[in-house]
């Protein structure tokens, strides 16, 4: 799925970050961001981010389904100087979790 050099952040762990500052970055479909998002997160589409580089903290937690797409995004944030963590299994892991979900 992504390599073993990916920073990853679990989810009893986005909290913490979210209080320090830290940014949701969620870079799903526009279809998926519709059918549910976690709250608080800036929803900018894997496809449209090189153009929307500068709407991005310096400090971000990556969203997907199940953090393939957003390990990708990770990476390369991180290549651009950001610190960038990928969300361990993605919004189907934290709504598994029991955590919440927005719908539009």
């Amino acid at each position: 799925m992504f390599g073993p050099d990916t920073p990853t952040v679990a989810i009893p762990d986005v909290t913490r970050h979210l209080e320090e500052g830290w940014t949701l970055l969620d870079v799903r479909t526009d279809e998926e961001w519709a059918s549910g998002r976690m709250p608080q997160a800036l929803h900018i589409p894997m496809d449209q981010l090189m153009g929307r580089l500068d709407e991005v903290g310096d400090q971000v937690i990556c969203v997907c389904a199940v953090g393939s797409r957003s390990a990708r995004v990770t990476q390369f944030l991180n290549s651009r100087g950001k610190d960038a963590l990928n969300l361990d299994g993605g919004i189907y892991a934290w709504a598994d979790a029991g955590l919440p979900i927005e719908t539009s």
